[in-house]
């Protein structure tokens, strides 16, 4: 009975969004568990400064990866997007130049017509923010986020579904984890005998219209660069991911992080233009994906005619 309730096709759909619904809830609950609890261990340890920052991240991340490996049920990591350590830092430095490539060119572009002001920059302030940054955003968000939603929740979709389904269902589930986690960080926190956080869909203080459209531009151009690339696609997602975080937090909030370049006016213009880049960026990978594959279908096809032309002159 069990054999044949997997061959119908409605069961089979129904596992593969449960499968999908559960990578979004891995990482809720790993999102939720860390920030709530994170603060509370660090006062446990007297952590402070980068220390108590990191706490929190590698809690989520010490999370979200063994529940996916669980999930997935000890099938191999590739399969869900990641590769060998080649492989793994040409995709990831695909996703990162791409990205800041984007948002160099958009960005620059506003500046020289008016619309930014930057600060004179600290190159000292600027560089230890760029790596503090890049460990804590890579723990806490683009490393987990990324192996389980464009990782597990993609591949369990993928299987069952078309390219453009799988695309949009995937980032409806990360539409749904920001608030998701917002509920189980509440509770963490409330364990921990710490402050409760606000509950809702975007973070404190930004417009909740606002927030979800940008996910969405930024869920697509995540999934955009999940699969363009053959060999290790889940770390370009990742670079893109991280370097969308430090160019935001940089542009948007430099000020309020310390991060030794920040725009000093028109913060808001901004953050209009980051869908801009985000744009861009998906609109390159979306290129460079279909210029391999169109490549792929042109290198098979050759070989397959060469095939056959030393088989038909064996036979003569």
């Amino acid at each position: 009975m069990a054999e044949f309730l997997r061959g119908m096709p409605g069961v089979a759909w129904a596992g593969a969004l449960g499968r999908a619904l559960t990578g979004g809830l891995i990482m809720a609950t790993a999102l939720g568990a860390g920030t709530g609890l994170g603060p509370a261990v660090a006062d446990a340890v007297g952590a402070s400064g980068l220390a108590a920052r990191l706490i929190p991240a590698a809690l989520v991340t010490a999370t979200a990866l063994p529940l996916v490996a669980v999930a997935h049920r000890g099938r191999s990591p590739r399969r869900l997007g990641f590769g060998g350590p080649w492989a793994s830092v040409g995709a990831f430095l695909a996703g990162v130049g791409v990205t800041a490539a984007a948002a160099t060119l958009v960005l620059g572009a506003a500046t020289a017509g008016g619309l930014l002001h930057w600060s004179d920059p600290d190159p000292g302030a600027l560089a230890g923010f760029l790596v503090s940054n890049a460990v804590v955003a890579l723990l806490l968000e683009a490393l987990p986020e990324e192996t389980t939603l464009r990782g597990y929740t993609w591949t369990s979709l993928r299987g069952r579904f078309g390219g453009t389904v799988t695309a949009l269902a995937t980032t409806a589930v990360f539409l749904l984890v920001p608030g998701a986690s917002t509920v189980v960080a509440a509770g963490a926190a409330r364990l921990a005998g710490e402050d409760a956080g606000p509950i809702g869909i975007a973070p404190d203080g930004q417009n909740p219209v606002d927030y979800l459209i940008l996910i969405v531009v930024f869920g697509l151009t995540l999934v955009a660069a999940r699969t363009a690339l053959a060999r290790a696609p889940l770390w370009t997602s990742i670079g893109v991911h991280l370097t969308f975080l430090t160019v935001n937090r940089i542009a948007l909030e430099g000020d309020r992080r310390h991060a030794g370049w920040y725009v000093e006016h028109g913060a808001g213009d901004a953050g209009l233009l980051v869908p801009v880049y985000l744009l861009l960026v998906a609109t390159g990978f979306a290129l460079w994906g279909r210029g391999l594959r169109r490549r792929r279908r042109e290198g098979t096809a050759y070989a397959t005619a060469l095939r056959g032309s030393r088989e038909a002159g064996a036979m003569r």
